[in-house]
């Protein structure tokens, strides 16, 4: 099995949607609690209109601060939906920019006003400009397994939004349940169904918990070959701009299930938790992640009985 990569969006997802202003400095306090745990990829935040999304405000100080005050083992990433952000990201030291498509025309026009194919066109240009310009770059489809205004996606749109990507040139590609609709059959179709497209397709994840579903869809994406997982930790946030937004999976749940199965034992769980426990304590209420409840069930046990690991 190919190293499994834990891309940590709680600064920009698990935020976007709250609506007490998260000062600078305690942004700052919660990645370098990340960066120091194992994570792989942070994603800092957005490069979107600071007066349709407030808390993004200071998204380029972060990359300021971060970029030479990370370890070297870190990914920075940076999500934008337009040309300008683009080039907000590029100005401010973005490593990897993280662009994507909606498969649902409602939701589209709501989040980047732009119907998905005005929007795939520009993402695509895009790309290709990050791409030159030395950067790294990840693709996906939004509202991939479903859509809350709509309800379900036709398959065949998605397919056809990757088809692009890929003839782009772009092989970096995550589905996103941006609503939280998926189940674990139609994550293990829609994945094998890129994976027959180009085997050699780096294939990345983001699931919801709107219905309970994340952790059992991140194990169904693993299985069918997906190497990279996006989750918040304490398993907070949500779209601002889905008809129901719900949390993340939680980092914590995430790492604490990979490690029971002997995978990714090189991340400090205990540096996670601190970190959520932080965020708890900051917006003063209790967050869904499990294991931020219940504790590690290795620590129970008293000792680790999973097999070695990646």
């Amino acid at each position: 099995m190919n190293k499994i990569i834990i891309h940590e969006v709680g600064p920009r997802d698990g935020l976007q949607a709250e609506k007490k202003t998260v000062l600078l400095e305690e942004k700052i306090r919660w990645v370098e609690g990340v960066c120091t745990s194992g994570i792989d990829v942070v994603q800092l935040g957005s490069f979107v209109n600071p007066e349709k999304v407030p808390q993004m405000a200071d998204t380029d100080a972060l990359f300021h601060h971060f970029i030479g005050n990370k370890p070297a083992r870190v990914i920075l990433s940076g999500l934008v939906l337009n040309e300008k952000g683009l080039e907000r990201g590029l100005a401010c030291g973005v490593e990897m920019f993280c662009m994507g498509v909606s498969a649902s025309e409602t939701h589209s026009r709501k989040n980047t006003g732009m119907t998905s194919s005005e929007a795939l066109g520009r993402i695509v240009a895009m790309a290709r400009q990050a791409m030159t310009a030395g950067k790294s770059v990840q693709v996906s489809v939004q509202s991939a397994f479903g859509c809350g205004y709509e309800g379900p996606v036709d398959r065949e749109k998605v397919i056809n939004i990757v088809k692009a990507y890929l003839e782009a040139g772009i092989c970096n590609i995550s589905l996103a349940d941006t609503a939280g609709h998926a189940h674990p059959q139609q994550v293990a179709d829609l994945f094998g169904a890129i994976r027959a497209l180009n085997p050699l397709v780096v294939l990345a994840c983001h699931f919801h918990n709107t219905y309970g579903l994340g952790l059992a869809n991140c194990f169904a994406a693993l299985n069918s070959g997906v190497t990279w997982f996006e989750s918040a930790f304490g398993g907070l946030g949500g779209c601002p701009f889905t008809k129901l937004p719900a949390g993340n999976v939680s980092t914590e749940d995430l790492v604490h299930s990979l490690q029971r199965m002997g995978l990714r034992k090189d991340i400090q769980l205990d540096v996670l938790l601190t970190v959520a426990r932080q965020v708890g304590k900051y917006f003063d209420r209790e967050l869904p992640g499990f294991i931020l409840k219940s504790g590690s069930i290795v620590d129970f046990l008293g000792q680790d009985r999973s097999g070695e690991g990646a």
